[in-house]
């Protein structure tokens, strides 16, 4: 059990008297919850073109509201935090992490704000995980639901990406069984699961059609036989460089563990059964079509289990290029599909 856990959150728009214009967005593994920017923080969010006045979740409609994901390392209690009790970090000692528990979380940061009822829940890729466990455990206080390149539960394939990407992590000497000190974290190791990750979240072709053979212009005069030859190659250090100074390794840990252990049908016995929990007034599901992590006939799992249960549901397949990264870059399909539903909502 955790005691004293604190929950970061970030708001946009105001309230009505009512509070019943609130959207909630739920990120996915890496984001915190600076999803765009504001007067308390004009950095540009990770949503920055989806989020604000006029935008396809308009601030000047809804009050907005991301929370970020419990066990995260962006201001949420997780592994890399002190444990109150003790004063030492919990490292390895947190307890298994779910995508419930991670919407049961933002579930109570709500309340404590005094909001018992969302218009919507947003999330992308564990977002959407969270999305739909907030739903099905909460189906009294969710109007509409929109989940992108999510999942009722993980296939092999993407258990097995992950799998890969935390034994990287715990393979590196310096994670010394996750009792390492912030200073020295596995940076060898996070590097490589990043740059998995990287692989999995676009498609060949936009790697082809970004990068072809292209070599790297100026190669360092002490640049070994095998050390980067290739812009593609260039490209994914870069992004595991800075993505180590930002993340936490055991917090990358649980939460990639979180969504191999995700599964709607511990809900209800299957995946269908779990989905009939939900009760939102209206859903929308986006897919993109070069997504294999998340890949189409998952999203479209979600679409049949709920219009089983005589839910409405609206189903876009997006033939985006990039990817399952594809709802952080592809403004031009995403906005108006988000801002379409939103507003009939």
């Amino acid at each position: 059990m955790l005691s004293d856990v604190q929950i970061a959150y970030e708001t946009w728009g105001r309230l009505t008297p009512a509070r019943d214009n609130v959207v909630l967005i739920l990120p996915g593994l890496s984001p915190g919850a600076h999803v765009a920017s504001s007067a308390e923080d004009p950095s540009p969010g990770w949503w920055e073109q989806m989020v604000g006045p006029e935008q396809a979740i308009d601030t000047d409609r809804f009050f907005v509201v991301c929370v970020n994901s419990l066990g995260s390392c962006h201001g949420s209690t997780g592994p890399a935090s002190p444990d109150p009790r003790t004063g030492i970090r919990y490292g390895p000692r947190f307890p298994v992490l779910t995508i419930e528990d991670i919407a049961i979380a933002a579930r109570q940061t709500l309340c404590l704000l005094g909001i018992h009822q969302v218009r919507a829940v947003v999330g992308p890729s564990l977002g959407g995980m969270s999305a739909l466990a907030y739903a099905l455990l909460f189906p009294d206080e969710v109007r509409a639901l929109v989940t992108i390149s999510a999942a009722t539960r993980s296939t092999p394939f993407a258990i097995a990406i992950r799998s890969l990407q935390r034994e990287a992590i715990r393979s590196d000497p310096a994670w010394k069984a996750g009792e390492y000190e912030s200073e020295a974290p596995p940076r060898t190791g996070l590097r490589l699961a990043r740059k998995l990750g990287l692989i999995s979240y676009r498609s060949a072709s936009e790697w082809q059609g970004r990068f072809g053979r292209e070599r790297i212009e100026v190669r360092p005069d002490e640049a070994g036989l095998f050390d980067p030859e290739f812009e593609v190659e260039a490209y994914l250090e870069h992004h595991a460089e800075k993505f180590v100074g930002t993340f936490d390794a055991n917090c990358y840990l649980y939460l990639s563990r979180s969504m191999d252990i995700f599964d709607v049908a511990e809900h209800g016995g299957t995946s269908e059964a779990g989905l009939g929990w939900i009760r939102a007034e209206r859903t929308l599901v986006i897919g993109v079509e070069s997504d294999f992590l998340f890949p189409l006939w998952q999203q479209q799992e979600i679409v049949d289990g709920l219009r089983r249960h005589g839910r409405e549901v609206e189903f876009s397949v997006l033939p985006s290029l990039q990817g399952h990264d594809s709802f952080l870059v592809d403004m031009e399909r995403f906005c108006p599909a988000i801002e379409s539903f939103l507003s009939r909502v």
